[in-house]
Parts: structure tokens; sequence; C-alpha cells
């Protein structure tokens, strides 16, 4: 499927990209041989072969949300630049 170097232009001025001349040719040869491999993989049969989501059979192992404490308020404002009555002073954004 051949590219021209309009469909190009107007591709890269929908990604507000600024193309030279040399890379929008350059550009058109590379989207045609993209197509045409995914031509050539549209040709594999693919009956009787189930969908994928992941390459593996890994389940994701996930720890018990559990709630505590492990910082005294002490310790978070230990390094804080400014505090003031226990807590972060920050400068007021409006």
């Amino acid at each position: 499927m051949p590219i021209d170097i309009e469909t190009i232009k107007k591709v890269a001025h929908l990604a507000r990209l600024e193309l030279s001349p040399e890379e929008e040719s350059q550009l058109s040869v590379d989207i045609e041989q993209i197509l045409a491999w995914i031509d050539q993989l549209e040709e594999v049969d693919t009956t009787g072969i189930d969908p994928v989501i992941h390459m593996h059979d890994n389940i994701n192992a996930y720890r018990e949300d559990v709630a505590h404490n492990d910082l005294t308020r002490e310790e978070a404002l230990f390094n804080a630049p400014q505090k003031e009555d226990g807590h972060f002073k920050v400068v007021k954004v409006i």
C-alpha cells in the first residue's frame, strides 16, 4: 500500500511534528515496510488459537493492604525545610 507524501504531511501535522523533506520520504518508505509486515502477519493461520493478553502465565502476588504508621510526626517533619505547629509549612498556592 503506497503512502504518499501528502498523507505523511497530514499525519505529521496532526501529531505536531515538523519533518524535513528527507524525513518525509524516509518515513513514507518506513510506513510502507511496516504495513507490508502487517499484511504478512495477516496471512498466518490462527484458527484454533486463543488470543492472549500476556505471553506468560505469571499471576500478580499482591500484598494485603493494611494501614499502619511507620513514621512518627517528628520523624516525618525532621528534614522539612519549613514546619509550624507540627505541620509542613508551604507557600500559599491559588
